[in-house]
């Protein structure tokens, strides 16, 4: 999409050198997506406590295990 901005020059510089872009519109897509990723991030955290996980890892390791073995006897079955 084009669009005409008004950014002043010392900023979109600074965007540059920092994003390590020479052109001006990959390094604002660059700050661009930055922005947004941490947006997220901070989204992310201010849930920290209110979502609760009922996650038993020891449980799935388990299952993870059994499978592996499952795959290992196929392979010596094939051989």
């Amino acid at each position: 999409m084009r669009a005409t901005l008004n950014i002043p020059d010392n900023l979109i510089s600074e965007v540059q050198k920092i994003a390590g872009e020479k052109s001006k519109t990959k390094a604002i897509v660059v700050a661009m997506k930055e922005f947004i990723r941490q947006k997220k991030i901070k989204e992310l955290i201010a849930l920290r406590g209110k979502v609760k996980i009922d996650y038993d890892w020891q449980k799935e390791e388990a299952i993870e295990v059994e499978a592996q073995k499952k795959r290992e006897k196929l392979i010596e079955r094939s051989r």
